[in-house]
């Protein structure tokens, strides 16, 4: 969460007065990849401070925004370092940023570059005329599944210290029905988890267009239903006791749970929401969430303590 540079003016070559000069957030990728891209190129990088965060997601946010641009401007000293008065920003950045204020208020133009760092030779080149290609965000399967790590890792953070605590809690609830079957319910209980895991950090970025529903979460939650269904076919084949009736409804609503909510995680990556939307959905998805995984919790503890 500290992978920044400083923000302020850098130059990358040899810049003069009349090179160009591009804007992008202080998260340390996106600076790398603007360089990455722009090889033996003379141009000022001006370097917003958003709080570690990239262009995207910084404009949704406010902190590439109008005021941190122009303010940027100023403390910079850019009107004194070039002659003329034009900013290239990616096309990314337009949620956050007003460019008829930035004009007002700085004397600066704005002109948006394209979605893409490595389309930038080719804008530059054509007299700054984005082409319609530079203009469209895809989101393709191989993209989604690039993402899938990012929101993985982070599950599988908070799994590792999960799972544990679920199979030695497993095995002593189930110690008075022997150890074997101790143990063959601490296994079901983390390979419940990881399935809930798998269905929401995994399933639903890779099959996003096709699952039902508009919002992340109910995405997530049909795939984690799905699995819950398949789970208590799973448990009616071996036999069920009272309690693992119990043990079937707890994770019927646990894993849904897990899996909504680790799908919403991914609207952070998405080009399918807005933030108007997400703030909507949070309203309504996250205390159902919670609803179902605090009782789905209180059954699972009561089909192993509960005799």
């Amino acid at each position: 969460m500290h992978y920044t540079v400083e923000p302020g003016l850098y130059a990358l070559g040899k810049p003069d007065d009349q090179s160009p000069v591009l804007v992008t957030a202080n998260y340390k990728m996106s600076f790398d990849k603007l360089r990455e891209a722009l090889p033996g190129r003379d141009m000022w990088i001006l370097v917003l401070d958003t709080k570690g965060i990239n262009v995207w997601c910084a404009s949704g946010k406010g902190t590439f925004g109008t005021t941190e641009l122009v303010g940027r401007i100023k403390s910079s000293g850019l009107s004194q370092i070039v002659s003329h008065r034009e900013l290239i920003l990616p096309q990314l950045s337009g949620p956050g940023v007003a460019a008829h204020h930035v004009k007002k208020l700085s004397g600066f133009k704005v002109i948006y570059g394209p979605i893409r760092a490595t389309d930038l030779l080719t804008f530059l080149d054509h007299g700054l005329k984005a082409t319609a290609e530079m203009r469209f965000k895809t989101f393709t399967t191989c993209e989604r599944m690039e993402l899938i790590p990012m929101e993985l890792i982070g599950a599988l953070k908070a799994g590792i210290i999960a799972i544990p605590v679920l199979f030695f809690l497993s095995c002593v609830g189930k110690s008075g029905e022997g150890w074997m079957s101790a143990l063959s319910h601490g296994y079901f209980s983390a390979l419940s988890l990881l399935t809930a895991i798998l269905a929401g950090a995994v399933l639903t970025p890779l099959f996003l267009p096709w699952l039902p529903g508009r919002a992340f979460s109910v995405k997530g939650l049909s795939l984690g239903f799905l699995f819950a269904a398949i789970l208590i076919a799973f448990l009616w084949n071996h036999g069920i006791t009272g309690t693992s009736r119990l043990e079937i409804l707890s994770w019927f609503l646990l894993i849904p749970a897990v899996s909504a909510y680790l799908a919403m995680n991914f609207t952070g990556a998405s080009t399918y929401t807005s933030l108007s939307g997400v703030k909507k959905e949070m309203r309504w998805a996250l205390p159902l969430e919670i609803v179902g995984g605090v009782v789905g919790l209180v059954l699972w503890f009561g089909s192993h303590y509960i005799s």
